[in-house]
C-alpha cells in the first residue's frame, strides 16, 4: 500500500514549480489528476509526444482537458472539486476566483478540501498582483546579491532556489501539514504559499545569517565561510582541466586533507569564529592560491580517490552526463526508467524521499494532454454523446 493511496488530488498548474507538488505526492500514491486548458496551437505528432513524455513534474498523473473559462467547464470542475481531497493551482490570485474555482466556492461544496495556491507573492500584500519569476524573487529576498564573487554580477543559480527547494517543497510540505490537520478537526484549509516568502525563509538558514538580527552583521556576496573565499571551502582546478570541490569547515577534516596534499603547516587556515561574515584574508587567500597550485598536480579521479581515502569532504564537479553514471546516484535509485506503451522506455529521475515501509514509485510517465478526458469525463457518468458534444463545443479537447 502506497502511503496516499485514495488520495485524490486535482491540479491546475501551468508551470513545472506548480506542478511538483502533486508530483511529490503522486509518487507516493495520490491520485492526481492535471487539468489542462484546450489549445488549438498545441503541436502534434510522435516529436511533440516524446518531449510530453519526458516532463518530470508531470509524471504518475492523469490528463484531462477543460475549458474553465466556459460554464460547462466550471459544472465539470466542480463535480470533480466536490469529491477532491486537495487542490492545487499556481495562477495569480484572482483568477481562481474569476474562473469559479476560488478556495471559497469549493469550500462550501467540499468543507474537507485542502486547497493549495502556489502564488509569486501570496494571496495578498501590496505585491499580489505582480508578476515574476525565480531570478526577481531572489532578488527581493536578497538571495541573489550573496551568489557568487564578490567582484561580479550575481550568479544566477538555475530555479532551483524560490521555485523549486522555496515554492515546490513548501507546497508539498504545506498539503501534508493540512491533510494531518484535517484528520484531527475533520475540516480542509487555504494553504497560501509564495515564491518569495519561501525563498526568504531559506535564506533565513544560511549560517552567515546569524548574526544580522543579533549583531547586525550584514553578509556581502563571496563573504562569510561559505563564501568560497576561504582555502576549507573552496573550488580548485585539477590538472585535467576539471573541478574539485572542498568543503572541510571542520577543524579535524581541514587536518585531514592538509595531511593528504602533504602540507600540514596549512592547518593553522582551519575556520575561525570571526569569519561568519568576513572574506578571507590577504594570508587566508595565498593560501587558497598555493593549494590550488598543489591540486593542478593531479587528475580530478585521483585527487578525489585519495582524498575520500583521507577521509576528506571532497566533490568532482560533474557535468550532467557523469552524473547520471555515478554508482551512488544510481544505487539510491535516483535514475530509473518507466516504460511507456507506445515509447518504450522513458528515463526519469528518481523519488528522493525513502520510506522504509510505504515507498514511492514511478509508475507511469507523463500523460499527453487530453490522454483521459474521456476516461475521466465517463466516471462523471457522461456518456459517449455528452462527451462529443462537450468537444463540439469546445469544452474538452
Amino acid at each position: 500500500m502506497k502511503v496516499l493511496e485514495g488520495v485524490k488530488i486535482l491540479e491546475l498548474a501551468r508551470v513545472p514549480p506548480a506542478e511538483l507538488p502533486a508530483m511529490m505526492l503522486a509518487d507516493m500514491g495520490a491520485e492526481v489528476l492535471k487539468i489542462d486548458s484546450p489549445d488549438p496551437h498545441r503541436p502534434e505528432g510522435d516529436e511533440w509526444a516524446r518531449r510530453t513524455i519526458h516532463a518530470f513534474t508531470n509524471r504518475n498523473k492523469r490528463s484531462l482537458t477543460l475549458d474553465m473559462k466556459k460554464p460547462e467547464g466550471q459544472a465539470i470542475f466542480r463535480t470533480l472539486a466536490a469529491g477532491a481531497d486537495v487542490i492545487v493551482e499556481g495562477f495569480r490570485p484572482g483568477v481562481m476566483k474569476r474562473l469559479g474555482a476560488d478556495y471559497e466556492t469549493v469550500r462550501a461544496l467540499n468543507p474537507r478540501v485542502v486547497y493549495c495556491s502556489l502564488s509569486g507573492f501570496g494571496q495578498d500584500g501590496p505585491y499580489r498582483d505582480y508578476p515574476a519569476h525565480d531570478m526577481n524573487y531572489l532578488s527581493l529576498a536578497g538571495v541573489l546579491a550573496l551568489i557568487g564573487e564578490p567582484d561580479r554580477k550575481p550568479v544566477i543559480p538555475l530555479n532551483l532556489v524560490a521555485d523549486y527547494a522555496g515554492a515546490s517543497l513548501h507546497g508539498a510540505l504545506g498539503i501534508m501539514l493540512a491533510l494531518f490537520a484535517r484528520e484531527r478537526t475533520g475540516r480542509g484549509q487555504h494553504v497560501d504559499v509564495s515564491y518569495l516568502d519561501t525563498t526568504v525563509s531559506l535564506l533565513a538558514a544560511t549560517p552567515n545569517m546569524r548574526f544580522f538580527f543579533s549583531d547586525g552583521l550584514a553578509p556581502r556576496r563571496g563573504e562569510g565561510f561559505l563564501g568560497g573565499s576561504y582555502p576549507y571551502y573552496a573550488i580548485y582546478t585539477t590538472r585535467d582541466d576539471k573541478l574539485l570541490t572542498i568543503g572541510c569547515t571542520e577543524p579535524w577534516l581541514w587536518e585531514n586533507f592538509c595531511e593528504a596534499i602533504g602540507r600540514p603547516d596549512f592547518v593553522q587556515f582551519a575556520r575561525k569564529p570571526d569569519q561568519f561574515v568576513r572574506a578571507a584574508n590577504p594570508e587566508e587567500a595565498a593560501a587558497r592560491d598555493e593549494i590550488e597550485k598543489i591540486i593542478r598536480t593531479r587528475d580530478r579521479d585521483d585527487w578525489y580517490e585519495r582524498l575520500v581515502r583521507a577521509d576528506v569532504c571532497v566533490g568532482k564537479v560533474y557535468d550532467v552526463e557523469e552524473m547520471v553514471q555515478d554508482p551512488q546516484i544510481n544505487h539510491r535509485q535516483m535514475i530509473v526508467d518507466v516504460e511507456h506503451p507506445t515509447h518504450g522506455r522513458v528515463r526519469q529521475f528518481g523519488i528522493a524521499i525513502k520510506l522504509s515501509d510505504t515507498p514511492g514509485s514511478v509508475r507511469s510517465a507523463a500523460p499527453l494532454s487530453n490522454e483521459h478526458t474521456d476516461a475521466v469525463l465517463k466516471e462523471l457518468g457522461f456518456g459517449a454523446d455528452d462527451i462529443a458534444g462537450l468537444r463540439a463545443r469546445k469544452v474538452v479537447e
